[in-house]
């Protein structure tokens, strides 16, 4: 991403975004009572599908979060700093990603309550403007934009009844009443959308005319939207009521109908922008609700115990946030960096090579701008799993527990004689899960962040200094496969026919898939290797074992795969993580964890290895193998047998087959790496 300060034209009347702030304003000035909160959502629902830039659908009307700009106002409601996670793992990756070494990760804005009704935190919250602001009364059809309508919101603790109104509603013109009334009016639901993550109103005056003022001559010309068939798709008619013109909206879909819509502007109401240049893409039709206008890019690590280089990192950030420059006029004079930072970082237990380390951190320059964007051209998401691996690989005391405070992580090496395929088993009782967002896009998703950097939609207005994370606690399984084994094993699946298939696919389906956000992208290097399709499969069928009787549905079980072939730079990795977590302080119950008992274990995987022998859908499912022009990346592998919930799927249920786990009948039975 290029430096915001000159990417982005403010637009003056969404600067003073401050929504707790102006609802205590208006009460002070003994105006309408309206209060600032309109709803709630859970910090993973705000992460993963209503972060800044989304269209939240509430009852009665939609928001968009704002950007993090904005939340800084509510941050400083609070005295002190605001509150941030550890992972340092995670808080250099996000650094890299964004270009901006000294960030920070913070939870959203939240204080947990003593008591149901408690008015602690009621001034915390995330800001967010309503859009789109062209809303349509549904008693008559009037289509104007918010400033025409009016709002209420002043039942306390019934943020759902916040509504726009009509208020005096005559009722549709075809059937009009005698009396005035009070209508609800709702968001009018059509927005354009520009591959580069712009978002903008549909300009319904602009659409009607033919992009020419009202021959009325009138400035505002009064609109209506018509509807007739349960407001389904774009199915709506614009209509004048001044000049009489009338204009369907399914003149705006598909190919087509983007020649005639105005080109982009640049919009990004969530940071009140417009893009200094402008844009001139032609954007796409969009509905509110539609599944393509909001993907977050984020990434997440399980915390592990720091490092040296983890801590010294951590030391630094410390350092700056405390002093910043100042730091180096004492760079060489230990004992005053010490004075000087005394009361706000802890240097007790620090001895004098670590802080000189710490403090030359903190004050070394940037790296230049081309070797930030080559950093980022190279980085693979494997990059955060390798210190998860590193760290779960190694041995520990058999039957001993292994804690560690500051990562939360407590694990405990169990006595495994399972089979030589499963080579090590670890009970991981308790675990930290870290998620932090680092910018989204619109209409395609983004595999890699690197792939084509403009695409990502910033989440600030200027350099970035924090972002948002989520947190959560939980408990899990690992599991470490032979590497010899399935090395042996890998080299054989690579050289048959149905692993050729398999890659084929993947090439149709990168170049039908992957649009624009595949330029210069080489379609092997998204390929999972054998192994992965092996791994992935059997997560999927321990998942199913452990959710039949660990207490937990299958869709809050997940799989976090450590699985890819050795190279330079790193050695080769083939292990699982089955887990489950919970935002909540106190993670889960530890009725997966349990499973993790050699005896209970060893059935789990025995029956998992049974039932995946057989499917309803056998011999369809048992012997599918993509064919071109075919391009699905599963073979043998249906919701009757190994597929799984979303929320439990890292890969959206690709990169499975039954085949390569257990014999199936058919030309591939060799192939199993459970013989």
């Amino acid at each position: 991403m290029t430096d915001v300060e000159s990417r982005f034209t403010p637009v003056a009347e969404d600067q003073a975004l401050d929504p707790l702030g102006d609802a205590d304003a208006e009460r002070n000035a003994g105006r309408n009572r309206n209060y600032a909160k309109v709803g709630s959502g859970r910090p993973s629902s705000l992460l993963y599908t209503y972060g800044p830039g989304s269209v939240m659908d509430l009852p009665q009307f939609t928001i968009m979060p704002s950007g993090l700009d904005d939340w800084n106002r509510i941050w400083a409601r609070r005295d002190g700093e605001p509150l941030t996670i550890e992972a340092p793992q995670l808080r250099q990756a996000v650094a890299k990603l964004l270009k901006s070494r000294n960030i920070e990760l913070r939870p959203f804005p939240w204080q947990a309550v003593a008591f149901t009704g408690s008015e602690e935190g009621r001034d915390l919250g995330v800001p967010s403007r309503v859009f789109p602001q062209w809303l349509r009364c549904t008693g008559c059809d009037n289509l104007g934009r918010i400033s025409q309508f009016g709002y209420d919101n002043t039942k306390r603790y019934r943020p759902d009844k916040a509504h726009f109104y009509h208020e005096k509603c005559h009722g549709n013109p075809d059937r009009p009443r005698s009396k005035a009334s009070k209508q609800t009016a709702v968001p009018a639901r059509y927005l354009l959308a520009c591959p580069d993550g712009h978002l903008d109103e549909f300009p319904y005056d602009w659409w009607v005319h033919g992009g020419k003022p009202c021959p009325t001559g009138v400035a505002f010309p009064q609109l209506r939207m018509t509807d007739r068939t349960s407001g389904k798709g774009a199915a709506a008619t614009i209509r004048c009521t001044q000049c009489a013109n009338a204009r369907p909206m399914n003149e705006a879909q598909g190919e087509s109908g983007a020649s005639k819509l105005p080109l982009c502007r640049g919009r990004h109401p969530h940071l009140g922008t417009f893009e200094s240049g402008g844009c001139g893409n032609r954007p796409k039709l969009m509905l509110i609700g539609a599944s393509n206008l909001w993907f977050g890019a984020t990434q997440s690590v399980i915390v592990m115990p720091q490092s040296t280089a983890d801590k010294a990192d951590s030391l630094a950030l410390k350092l700056w946030k405390a002093k910043g420059e100042k730091l180096a006029k004492y760079r060489h004079d230990l004992e005053m960096v010490r004075d000087l930072v005394e009361g706000q970082v802890d240097l007790e237990d620090v001895d004098d090579e670590t802080l000189q380390a710490a403090v030359d951190e903190a004050l070394s320059p940037e790296e230049p701008e081309e070797v930030q964007e080559e950093r980022i051209r190279n980085w693979d998401p494997i990059d955060l799993l390798v210190p998860e691996w590193h760290y779960l690989k190694q041995q520990f005391p058999l039957g001993t527990q292994h804690s560690d405070e500051a990562s939360g992580l407590v694990l405990t090496e169990q006595d495994w004689d399972g089979g030589r395929d499963v080579s090590r088993v670890l009970a991981v009782e308790s675990l930290r899960k870290v998620n932090a967002l680092l910018g989204f896009t619109r209409i395609d998703d983004m595999d890699r962040v690197g792939d084509l950097g403009q695409r990502l939609v910033p989440l600030t207005r200027e350099k970035p200094h924090w972002t948002v994370a989520t947190e959560d606690r939980g408990e899990g399984i690992f599991l470490q496969f032979d590497e010899e084994r399935i090395a042996a094993w890998e080299a054989l699946v690579e050289d048959s026919d149905l692993w050729l298939a398999h890659v084929e696919a993947h090439t149709q389906n990168f170049r039908n898939r992957f649009s624009e956000t595949a330029k210069a992208v080489e379609p092997s290097s998204r390929m999972r290797p054998p192994r992965y399709w092996l791994l992935h499969t059997f997560a999927h069928i321990l998942i199913r074992e452990c959710a039949l009787t660990c207490g937990y549905s299958a869709a809050s079980l997940s799989e976090r795969l450590y699985a890819w072939q050795g190279s330079e730079d790193r050695e080769a990795a083939a292990g699982l993580v089955i887990l489950t977590t919970a935002s909540d302080s106190d993670g889960t119950l530890g009725g997966l964890v349990q499973l993790s008992e050699p005896n209970r274990l060893r059935g789990l995987i025995s029956g998992g290895l049974y039932r995946a022998e057989r499917c309803s859908s056998d011999p369809l499912c048992a012997g599918r193998t993509p064919k071109s022009p075919e391009d699905f990346l599963h073979g043998a592998a249906c919701h009757c047998c190994v597929m799984a919930s979303e929320t439990s799927c890292e890969r959206a249920n690709r990169f499975l087959d039954r085949r390569f786990l257990v014999p199936l009948p058919g030309e591939h039975r060799h192939l199993a790496f459970f013989q």
